[in-house]
C-alpha cells in the first residue's frame, strides 16, 4: 500500500454473544470513523450502540435480536441509511483450519474452502460464511477479507498443537488449533509499544469474555493457549463449558441416551457460567447477585478457579512470568475477578494493587510485583482493519 493512500476499511466481528462493527480510515495513520457495538444477542436486555470518533452518540437503543444474522442485518441497514461508505470489508473468521495461516482474500475457492471447514466448526463457521455472502449481495463490487482467529496460534510447537490421539487423526486435522488470535495480536503489539523489550519475555494474556481463552507466549509468539479443536475447551465460559472429562460425556450418550447434537448444545449453549448458575451467561449479572444466590457465587468462584490454575500452568511452561495481562470484556472491567485469579499467587511473583485494580488502572501490579500485570482493551477490529488495508493495497 502506498504511504499516502488512505483506506475506509469496514471491521465486522462475531463474538460470542456480540456483534462489533467499526469503520476505520487507514493510511500513515489509522482513526477510527465510527463503533458499533450490539450486545446481548440471544439474551433479554440487548442493546445497539454507536460512537463516532470524537466519542458523541450516534444510535443509542435497547434492539432484542433472535442471532447474528439479525444483528448483522440491522447494522449493515443502519450504515446504509446513514450513508457510510468504505472501500473493502473485513471479517473475523473464527477457524481456519490447518491451513489458512495468514489473512486471506475472500474468493470463491475461499468460500469453498471455509464450506470444507464447516464439519470442524459448525458453530462458527456457518455463521461467518453467512456474514461474507451477506455483505457481498449489499456491497458486491467491494472486496472482502477473511481474518482468522486460529493463525497466531499455528506456529505453536508440535507438542502445543497435537491432541492425545493416535497421530492419524493429527494428520486428518484433528489438532489444537486456539482461538482469538486477533485479540492476541492486538494486545502484543500494543505491548511491543508499551514494555519494549520486555514483552518479547514470558507472557500471559487472559481473553476473558463470554468466550474466555488464556494463552502463553514468549519472544511474541504462541506457546500454548487453552482452547485446542473447538474454542470449547479450556476456561469456563458463559455457556461453554471449557475441559470436561470426556468419560463425563459418553455417559450422557450411553445412559441419558443423548445425541451428539444435544450433546453439543449442551456443551456450548447451557453449560458454563450459565449452566452452574442456572441465571445468567452474564458475568456483570452474576457478580451483582452472588451475595445473595450461592449457584451465582459458586459460577463465579469457579470462573476464577479454573483461569488461576492455566495461569499457573502457563508460568510453568514458560519458566516462570514477566507480564501478566487481563483484556476482553470481563478481563478489561471486572476487578472482582482479577482479584480472585491472583489471589495467593505471591509465590509467582503476582501481586496487585488493590486501588489500581479498583480503577481499572493500565497497571494494576503492586509496585514491588515481580509480575507487571496490565489492563489491555483489546481492539480486534483495528486488527482486522490494518490486515484489510494491506492485503487490499498489496492486491491493487
Amino acid at each position: 500500500m502506498a504511504q499516502d493512500a488512505r483506506q475506509r476499511i469496514l471491521a465486522i466481528n462475531s463474538g460470542s454473544s456480540s456483534l462489533k462493527v467499526s469503520l476505520y480510515q487507514i493510511g500513515e495513520t489509522e482513526e477510527a470513523v465510527l463503533s458499533l457495538e450490539v450486545r446481548r444477542i440471544g439474551i433479554p436486555g440487548g442493546h445497539m450502540r454507536a460512537v463516532n470518533s470524537q466519542s458523541q452518540v450516534l444510535v443509542d437503543r435497547d434492539i432484542d435480536l433472535p442471532d447474528h444474522a439479525a444483528a448483522l442485518s440491522s447494522s449493515l441497514a443502519w450504515l446504509r441509511d446513514e450513508n457510510h461508505k468504505f472501500d473493502a470489508i473485513g471479517h473475523r473468521v473464527v477457524h481456519g483450519g490447518p491451513h489458512f495461516t495468514e489473512p486471506q482474500a475472500v474468493t470463491p475457492e475461499l468460500m469453498s474452502a471455509l464450506q470444507e471447514l464447516v464439519p470442524i466448526d459448525p458453530d462458527h463457521l456457518p455463521q461467518a460464511i453467512a456474514a461474507i455472502e451477506a455483505v457481498a449481495r449489499e456491497h458486491p463490487s467491494l472486496p472482502q477479507v477473511a481474518c482468522f482467529d486460529t493463525s497466531f496460534h499455528r506456529q505453536m510447537p508440535q507438542v502445543a498443537r497435537i491432541c492425545p490421539l493416535p497421530l492419524r487423526f493429527y494428520d486428518q486435522g484433528v489438532q489444537r488449533y486456539g482461538f482469538h488470535g486477533l485479540s492476541y495480536e492486538y494486545v502484543m503489539s500494543e505491548l511491543c509499544r508499551l514494555e519494549g523489550r520486555l514483552a518479547a519475555g514470558r507472557v500471559v494474556i487472559a481473553h476473558l469474555g463470554n468466550g474466555a481463552s488464556m494463552a502463553a507466549i514468549h519472544h511474541g509468539r504462541s506457546v500454548d493457549t487453552s482452547m485446542g479443536f473447538t474454542p470449547t475447551a479450556g476456561l469456563l465460559m458463559g455457556t461453554r463449558c471449557g475441559d470436561i472429562d470426556p468419560g463425563a460425556l459418553l455417559y450422557l450418550m450411553e445412559e441419558e441416551k443423548m445425541t451428539a447434537h444435544a450433546v453439543n448444545r449442551l456443551l456450548n449453549k447451557e453449560s458454563g457460567l450459565l449452566g452452574i448458575s442456572g441465571i445468567s451467561e452474564d458475568m456483570q449479572d452474576l457478580l451483582e447477585r452472588e451475595e445473595n444466590d450461592p449457584h451465582a457465587a459458586l459460577a463465579v468462584e469457579f470462573f476464577c478457579n479454573r483461569a488461576k490454575k492455566y495461569l499457573g500452568a502457563y508460568a510453568a511452561a514458560l519458566g516462570g512470568l514477566d507480564i501478566l495481562v487481563f483484556t476482553a470484556g470481563i478481563g478489561e472491567h471486572a476487578p472482582a475477578v482479577r482479584q480472585s485469579i491472583c489471589s495467593g499467587l505471591d509465590f509467582l511473583g503476582i501481586k496487585l494493587d488493590p486501588a489500581g485494580n479498583r480503577g481499572n488502572a493500565p497497571v494494576i501490579s503492586a509496585k514491588d510485583s515481580q509480575v507487571r500485570v496490565r489492563v489491555v482493551k483489546t481492539n480486534e477490529e483495528l486488527m482486522i482493519a490494518r490486515h484489510t488495508a494491506r492485503l487490499v493495497g498489496h492486491n491493487r
